[in-house]
């Protein structure tokens, strides 16, 4: 584990940096969660603002490990890469200081203050979004010096990650995350995926971490197997998970809970 955080610090010193960040906020947010049991459409009102900090924990080092592979000039990367982090910020900004209000931060237009921190969280997602497009079009680029399987597997898993801003539009079109209900009913522990209706979260967090999934895949079969091998290999189960994750949008926009479909739960 060492090795690997030494790694992503020589890779993106700032990127890495800014993980930590997120970490820190992600400590103080658990405290806060321990102290303050209000709560916000039925769960804590610091679990959003807690899975946020944890989720762009992981981005920010995940885009560190990336960063150094991008074949792109100076000014480039850095404005990639600042342009995440202030959009990141802004992001968690928004969303933990709506909890320190005690009022949810996504879909709420009820007041005036309401609607501009949201107005923000939506611009802060679109540009984070549009770096990445950038970061997708460097990849497409030949990196003849890295393995082809690990290329594929980054340039799905960026394609994933696209796909899941796009169902995040389709979020803010539904007014909520949930179909077939309104949001805030019971739901799994920690991610409080609806188990009631249809949660568009769950799809929506396959295509987030496709971003780490799929690289990962990529890179571990081309150590293992030959081109041809694990080209076939990343591809094919880059094809299982991307069906796996329009499968569950489907079923969620039919207003199916994740539940339904698991009959162990």
């Amino acid at each position: 584990m060492r090795h690997v955080l030494a790694e992503l610090y020589r890779r993106d010193r700032v990127l890495t940096l800014a993980g930590w960040v997120f970490v820190a906020l992600l400590a103080g947010m658990l405290l806060a969660a321990s102290t303050d049991h209000r709560q916000v459409l039925g769960v804590n009102v610091w679990i959003k603002p807690i899975k946020f900090a944890a989720s762009i924990a992981i981005y920010m080092w995940t885009l560190a490990w990336l960063m150094a592979d991008a074949r792109a000039p100076d000014w480039c990367k850095a404005l990639i890469r600042w342009g995440v982090i202030v959009a990141m910020l802004v992001e968690i900004a928004c969303i933990a200081g709506q909890s320190l209000r005690g009022v949810a931060s996504h879909f709420n237009n009820r007041a005036p203050l309401d609607s501009a921190v949201f107005a923000a969280m939506g611009l802060a997602i679109v540009i984070n979004t549009l770096f990445e497009l950038m970061l997708f079009v460097l990849f497409l680029r030949r990196h003849p010096a890295l393995p082809p399987a690990y290329v594929l597997g980054i340039r799905l898993g960026l394609a994933g990650a696209l796909l899941s801003a796009a169902i995040g539009g389709v979020m803010l079109v539904n007014g909520g995350h949930t179909v077939g209900a309104m949001d805030g009913g019971p739901g799994l522990w920690l991610v409080n995926w609806s188990t009631q209706a249809g949660d568009l979260r769950v799809a929506h967090a396959m295509g987030l971490h496709a971003l780490q999934i799929l690289p990962i895949t990529g890179y571990v079969l081309g150590r293992i197997s030959n081109r041809r091998t694990s080209l076939a290999g990343t591809a094919a189960f880059a094809l299982v998970y991307g069906a796996a994750g329009c499968w569950l949008y489907w079923q969620a926009a039919l207003g199916h809970p994740l539940t339904s479909l698991w009959p162990l739960w």
